[in-house]
């Protein structure tokens, strides 16, 4: 039996254990059948929290720590690992990477955490800076991850003012290729495009990935707007005219 402090999290882990054995659906759930579910909870929790709506954060937060239990259950019940065994290794591995914490290295700033960090992980075995990042992970936030690795070793652009040179440089050269109809280069110089406008977001201290979130929302939000408006009036949103639509679009602005 798993030893954990605090009643709580005790009668949780009880909970999740009597699901494995009793459920149906949960007695035959593996590690990668329910991969996309904790996917999908993290999220929700990132919209939760761009919401700021706390009661929702509470809840998906409780959604992922049921994933986490689950996980581990499902590992333990295959003889993978047990959950203690998960959290004493997590443990060890927060205090050997926060010597400055728990040891005698300094560390004032954040960036010289996270340097240290670097460090520590490459000192641990890694192969390459660039290890431990997902393919999976969306474009947009694999690239910001990837650039803010190589910074962390020096390679890297001086300042934002730096990098907006840059960002104008790749408008110009996809504009070319979407001139000359070449399609290959046209998607190459849009990628060039889009890694750039990482980088200065990065250097401007901006999660292109929110960034990008945020700014769907606004759309959406918007669109919707005159989708209900266009109701209103008895108007097919595929009836209407652009004059129309931008119309509502503008009143829309004016109302947040």
């Amino acid at each position: 039996m798993t030893k954990i402090e605090d009643e709580s999290l005790k009668e949780f882990l009880d909970v999740v254990r009597k699901l494995r054995k009793e459920c149906p659906w949960d007695k035959i759930q593996t590690n990668k059948s329910i991969r996309h579910y904790t996917i999908e909870e993290v999220y929700e929790l990132a919209e939760a929290i761009d919401q700021e709506n706390w009661p929702e954060v509470k809840s998906e937060l409780g959604d992922i720590l049921l994933n986490v239990f689950l996980h581990t259950q499902i590992a333990e019940d295959e003889g993978k690992f047990t959950f203690s065994e998960m959290v004493r290794e997590e443990t060890k591995k927060m205090i050997v990477r926060h010597p400055h914490v728990f040891g005698d290295v300094e560390a004032d700033t954040p960036e010289q955490v996270k340097k240290n960090w670097e460090r520590i992980k490459t000192d641990a075995g890694r192969e390459s800076i660039f290890d431990g990042i997902p393919v999976a992970f969306p474009a947009l936030a694999r690239a910001f991850k990837i650039q803010d690795r190589a910074a962390k070793v020096g390679f890297d652009w001086g300042s934002a003012d730096e990098v907006l040179p840059k960002v104008t440089e790749e408008v110009e050269e996809l504009r070319e290729e979407v001139e000359k109809g070449n399609r290959d280069k046209i998607e190459e110089e849009l990628g060039d495009l889009l890694f750039s406008l990482v980088n200065y977001a990065r250097h401007i201290n901006v999660h292109p990935e929110s960034a990008l979130r945020s700014a769907t929302e606004k759309f959406q939000k918007r669109f919707l707007y005159v989708e209900s408006e266009l109701s209103k009036k008895n108007i097919s949103l595929h009836d209407a005219s652009l004059d129309e639509m931008n119309e509502i679009w503008e009143e829309s602005k004016g109302r947040e």
